[in-house]
């Protein structure tokens, strides 16, 4: 498969300071690609925390299955991450792999093997070559460095265009602590928690009990709130691993820990929306007047999803009609003679019928940019969502039809 040109909605990948307690490498270890990195370490101080989201897809691949395994006990020492072949659908041979991959890891970095977190993406069905990333871990521990951010970000990438990463600082307990986070993902994403995969890494001193809900409510308010195909990732995968070397007072308020490591979902799930495949224009829909947010945000989801409202868009069509359409094939409450629609801030129909005096150069000269602005209000009541999305172009069709081979 050619790679594909980055992404014009790209964003410059962030400076990511390193994070005490924690040290990273990569190699490429020749899982599918060749020529490029293909593999991640990352090494945990003893007694790190972790907190995780996974999918929800009912086919999920083995490292999912494991992650979810021992994440209840809330101990870190190490992340083994690959990209070229998602180790899902492979069977008893792809349970086995993780295990030998986990007792591998552990024996270098120290700890048990259920304190090993695994992740891989890519194709489906194929199974891992374990021994290569078996073969890969020596020389990973060897090369394992502080400042391994900008590496770790590219070599967990498939058909991502450029590499993601976001971070924020947030006084904790009386210490500064900084947030990293990296992920991946390009297609297959509509997180339900596609293939998307996110790690985030602090230096907080933090249990996993705390840290739990904080990373499920952040999933929820950013990736579950983004689509680029409506296909739901049998590997979908979102760690929070803290160290705990920043010594903060682990009792005190987290408020502002949580405001920022909710920034850092934010940022890196809108990132991962700017490299959807074949994107041109990025999309935030917003829904006002709904019954309820949920509702809001279904209905959201149901305009971001329709290949009719997306292709409209890569078209450059002002066509707000399909945009109706969405709102009520969505199954939520919805009343076609409140509905009004305005797309980059003008008003196109408002109470069920066009709005007076409307004025379609303006929404034209907008739908020509990259950034792509949609409100809807239902009229019903109080309840407000807002998702992201991209267009959709003939280059997801080039990149999908051409993905194994």
């Amino acid at each position: 498969m050619a790679k594909p040109p980055v992404s014009p909605l790209a964003r410059p990948l962030p400076d990511l300071p390193a994070i005490a307690g924690l040290r990273l490498a990569t190699t490429a270890a020749g899982i599918r690609y060749q020529g490029r990195t293909d593999m991640l370490l990352a090494e945990l101080a003893a007694g790190s925390t972790v907190a995780g989201v996974f999918t929800r897809n009912l086919c999920p691949g083995a490292p999912v299955s494991w992650d979810r395994e021992i994440l209840p006990a809330g101990r870190a020492r190490g992340l083994v991450v690959n990209a070229g072949n998602a180790n899902v659908f492979t069977g008893l041979a792809g349970l086995s792999a993780v295990e030998e991959t986990a007792r591998a890891a552990a024996a270098l970095l120290g700890g048990s093997p259920r304190e090993i977190f695994l992740a891989s993406t890519g194709v489906i069905g194929e199974v891992l070559p374990v021994h290569k990333l078996v073969a890969a871990l020596p020389g990973l521990q060897a090369g394992l460095r502080e400042d391994g951010f900008a590496g770790a970000a590219h070599a967990i990438m498939t058909t991502d265009t450029f590499p993601k990463g976001a971070t924020r600082t947030a006084r904790l307990g009386g210490r500064t602590v900084r947030i990293n986070g990296i992920a991946k993902g390009s297609g297959m994403v509509a997180p339900d928690m596609a293939t998307m995969l996110c790690f985030l890494f602090t230096d907080a001193a933090l249990p996993a009990a705390i840290l739990q809900p904080m990373l499920s409510a952040g999933v929820e308010a950013s990736f579950n709130r983004i689509t680029i195909d409506s296909d739901t990732s049998t590997s979908d995968t979102v760690l929070l691993f803290a160290t705990g070397a920043a010594g903060n007072d682990a009792g005190a308020d987290t408020g502002e820990f949580r405001r920022a490591l909710h920034e850092v979902l934010l940022d890196l799930a809108l990132l991962v929306v700017r490299d959807g495949e074949g994107a041109q224009k990025f999309i935030t829909i917003t829904v006002e007047g709904a019954v309820s947010d949920a509702s809001a945000k279904r209905i959201g989801l149901a305009i971001a999803n329709s290949p009719l409202v997306k292709t409209a868009i890569a078209g450059e069509d002002a066509n707000w009609g399909r945009i109706v359409m969405a709102v009520g094939k969505a199954g939520e409450p919805a009343d076609r003679d409140r509905l009004s629609i305005a797309i980059g801030g003008v008003w196109m129909a408002r109470q069920g019928g066009v709005a007076p005096g409307y004025d379609e150069a303006p929404v034209v000269a907008h739908m020509r940019g990259r950034e792509i602005d949609i409100i809807v209000d239902l009229g019903l009541g109080e309840g407000r969502s807002r998702v992201w999305t991209c267009d959709l172009t003939h280059g997801y069709i080039d990149i999908n039809g051409s993905y194994r081979s």
